[in-house]
């Protein structure tokens, strides 16, 4: 069980509160999680992000920092952030229940990460389009407002369980989500290298126009993810790509 567990990322990003960092480190440590990777924080390490974790440091000595929510989900195969409003455009939602499923069952093949946001604005649309999913908790309609250490312990939780349900795998349906597929699924960077490359090509037809991008490239996004492309997919499309930006410079 430990070794699927330590294959998922829990990311925080920008966090502005280090007693959250250590309340999260806790939760994590109660489930056995053990990593996590903070994007930006405005304060770490701190003597109250200590504190607050309960004998959780080990996790926060080894939490790592990165720059951007692309650097710290690096390798992943599984994306999936936490939102708690609607989106102009809808992307596949889950609960936390499916989000744990889903995630035990694809840990073993890939590393898979979940992304919270900042406590009072969470993740930016732009963060959110880099996730194959969105992972929304259902609390009271009349106060729905969760601590982020809270929120982190509702996925833990739910992950712990599905982890010692995976002994009795005779009552497990799979999944159609790339669980038993031939080829390895692209990984997060992989995917964000065929954005750009899409992004650019349908610039270079003039198919997208840059001043006026409307919401094309989000659209496009949420079909590619929604699909989990393959790495022999992937390549497939950039090199469709790659003969079409060739064709137009002959």
């Amino acid at each position: 069980m430990q070794d699927i567990l330590s294959r998922i990322r829990i990311v925080l990003v920008n966090t502005s509160h280090p007693g959250n960092i250590g309340g999260v480190a806790r939760a994590m440590k109660n489930m056995g999680l053990t990593g996590l990777v903070l994007v930006e924080p405005q304060e770490f390490p701190s003597d109250k992000a200590d504190a607050r974790s309960s004998g959780a440091v080990d996790l926060l000595t080894n939490a790592k920092v990165v720059s951007s929510l692309p650097e710290a989900v690096a390798g992943c195969g599984l994306v999936i952030g936490t939102s708690a409003r609607s989106r102009h455009i809808p992307w596949p939602l889950i609960n936390p229940r499916q989000t744990a499923t889903q995630v035990l069952q694809e840990a073993p093949q890939h590393e898979v990460a979940l992304v919270f946001g900042r406590e009072d604005r969470g993740l930016t649309n732009e963060e959110l389009q880099q996730c194959h999913c969105h992972m929304h908790i259902p609390t009271n309609e009349n106060f729905s407002s969760l601590n982020l250490a809270a929120a982190v312990q509702v996925i833990a939780y739910e992950l712990r369980m599905q982890a010692l349900s995976l002994a009795d795998s005779s009552n497990q349906e799979p999944l159609p989500w790339g669980t038993d597929w031939d080829i390895e699924l692209a990984t997060h960077d992989e995917l964000e290298r065929l954005f750009a490359h899409l992004q650019q090509t349908l610039e270079d037809i003039e198919f997208l126009d840059p001043e006026n991008p409307r919401q094309l490239m989000p659209r496009l996004r949420r079909l590619y993810l929604r699909a989990r492309p393959d790495k022999v997919e992937t390549n497939i499309l950039r090199g469709i790509l790659s003969a079409t930006q060739k064709t137009l410079k002959t």
